[in-house]
């Protein structure tokens, strides 16, 4: 008799939950870093005065490198992006938002 239900990959219920919940989590932190770069970038762009664009250079490549590293981390997880859009946007539809999803 089993007690608890396994899905395709053979995982308990909660071990899905966790490592989607996992997924979750980084998929927001790339998303994060990716934002954080976009004004960074902006930053750099708008930046008047050797100390402003001595600053936005310094965050502009503190910003890529996080970029970089939750990228990474999403690779080494197996996160599919289209997967992930799809219930961000399925969830948005159900008024939930991927806040909630996520906790």
């Amino acid at each position: 008799m089993t007690w608890f239900k396994r899905n395709k990959s053979g995982m308990s219920a909660q071990q899905y939950k966790e490592e989607q919940e996992e997924k979750w989590i980084v998929y927001n932190d790339v998303q994060n870093a990716h934002a954080e770069w976009e004004r960074a970038r902006l930053r750099f762009e708008e930046a008047l005065g050797q100390d402003q664009i001595d600053y936005a250079i310094y965050m502009l490549e503190a910003a890529e490198r996080k970029y970089q590293m939750h990228l990474k981390q999403a690779k080494d997880i197996g996160l599919n992006r289209v997967q992930m859009i799809t219930r961000e946007a399925s969830a948005a539809a159900r008024g939930m938002g991927t806040r909630s999803m996520s906790h």
